[in-house]
């Protein structure tokens, strides 16, 4: 890490989302002294001359790219285009215009859908392009793949120092908890806080819930996103290969949804029945990633299950407001 790194003016693209926020955090408790954000009414990532003439006038000195057009399964599937098309964009929007104004370090975050419907367990970096994707999100991975490519292609061609990480299933402070299209973590957290208030005497999940996940907290999240954007060129170059440069992030381990279900309920203190539904789908049998990569790098998640759902449902209590029932 170079001495002046901390002070460099950093652009973190995408700092109102729940992985943008927490990298601010991150950032600013580890000192950094210069981190520049704009929302997306002040600066549209879609719109290439927009995010040249922002970078040209703001003297942006590294980038970490958070910025992402995100949904669920009914978003992905009813909205492809939309998907695909402003991914793309701000993916080249932003990789180009830092390489216009000579931002040498830039961090791009995926997602761990980029990895084939059916592929070994547990996921390893080597395992991107070698299978079909899961069609219902495979316009947000090509772009998100698109992404990995285009920094790896900076880099080879002008020397750049375009690095990539790949996180696994995320949750924490600033998740979505709308009742109709929120991810496993903040939908349980939700039901069951509902049950509670309720004084319901059962709630049921979906699935047998023997299907296994792996759930990082967004703070961890935060934490590995800085640590590989300052982590030294040697390092990070004897542990990647040019066109092999991503590097998963996760925890390392998994659950299954059952055992998901029963911390939420201790957590949340339902003391009711909990109930699984067999007649509802299960969805893949198990998705876990291989950290390996980034342990080697000197970097371990360090939240439990247990410890971030409780964060994360404290979160929740101090802002339910904002999540209205149906």
């Amino acid at each position: 890490m170079s001495v002046d790194i901390r002070h460099q003016r950093i652009f973190v693209a995408g700092h109102r989302g729940m992985v943008g926020q927490a990298i601010v955090r991150r950032l600013q408790k580890m000192g950094y002294t210069q981190v520049v954000t704009r929302s997306h009414a002040e600066l549209d990532l879609t719109r290439q001359a927009e995010v040249e003439s922002f970078f040209a006038q703001e003297h942006i000195q590294a980038v970490i790219l958070a910025a992402a057009k995100v949904g669920g399964i009914y978003a992905n599937a009813t909205y492809p285009a939309e998907f695909i098309l402003q991914n793309l964009q701000i993916a080249c929007n932003v990789v180009s215009a830092s390489h216009q104004a000579g931002v040498q370090r830039l961090l791009f975050l995926g997602s761990s859908c980029i990895y084939p419907k059916i592929a070994q367990q547990p996921l390893t970096e080597a395992a991107l392009l070698t299978g079909v994707l899961e069609p219902t999100n495979e316009p947000y991975a090509m772009a998100k793949i698109a992404g990995i490519k285009l920094c790896e292609s900076f880099n080879r061609q002008y020397g750049r120092d375009y690095r990539s990480v790949m996180p696994t299933n995320l949750y924490g402070p600033g998740d979505n908890f709308h009742p109709d299209n929120s991810h496993v973590v903040p939908a349980l957290l939700r039901r069951f806080h509902d049950a509670v208030q309720a004084g319901d005497a059962q709630v049921v999940v979906w699935g047998s819930g023997t299907p296994k996940r792996e759930f990082l907290h967004v703070d961890d999240m935060a934490a590995a996103s800085v640590f590989v954007h300052e982590l030294d060129g040697v390092t990070y170059r004897a542990n990647t290969t040019p066109m092999l440069s991503h590097i998963n992030v996760g925890i390392g381990v998994d659950c299954t949804i059952r055992e998901l279900a029963l911390t939420v309920a201790k957590v949340t203190g339902f003391q009711g029945e909990v109930v699984f539904d067999v007649t509802k789908p299960d969805g893949t049998p198990r998705k876990l990633m291989d950290v390996s990569r980034l342990t080697a790098m000197g970097w371990q998640a360090s939240i439990g299950l247990e410890d971030g759902l409780r964060d994360t449902y404290a979160w929740f209590l101090a802002h339910q407001g904002k999540f209205r029932s149906k």
